[in-house]
């Protein structure tokens, strides 16, 4: 079992940067953890990843966009997107510059992330 505290681990953004603070959190079987604290005006321009994920918002708005559909993200919407489609995400230029806008995404890897020779220990 593991436990992660996401907001007391956030990355820190850098104001002069147009992309957001990133920390992967978490490296285990089956998945990875990666935060993301964006301030206004920062955003993850069009990508795809390698794998199925979710992605959530923890704090604050986001807009992420796939695809021709644009969803606005606030504490409580999840979004789950197959291995390899484009996306984006934005934090909108007149979010509250006070406010955190922080998108944890969950890669769903499906692979054993146990060392080799920890896993002949566990499985003699």
């Amino acid at each position: 079992m593991s436990t992660i505290r996401v907001l007391e681990n956030l990355p820190e953004p850098h104001p002069t940067r147009p992309r957001p603070g990133v920390r992967r959190l978490l490296q285990a079987d089956g998945g990875n953890l990666i935060c993301f604290h964006f301030l206004p005006g920062q955003s993850l321009p069009d990508h795809r990843a390698a794998h199925p994920i979710t992605v959530q918002c923890l704090r604050g708005t986001l807009v992420f966009t796939c695809e021709d559909e644009e969803i606005t993200m606030e504490p409580g919407v999840v979004l789950h997107l197959p291995a390899y489609l484009i996306h984006r995400v934005d934090c909108p230029a007149d979010a509250d510059p006070a406010e955190q806008h922080v998108l944890l995404l969950t890669m769903l890897t499906g692979e054993d992330a146990t060392p080799p020779r920890a896993r002949r220990l566990r499985h003699p």
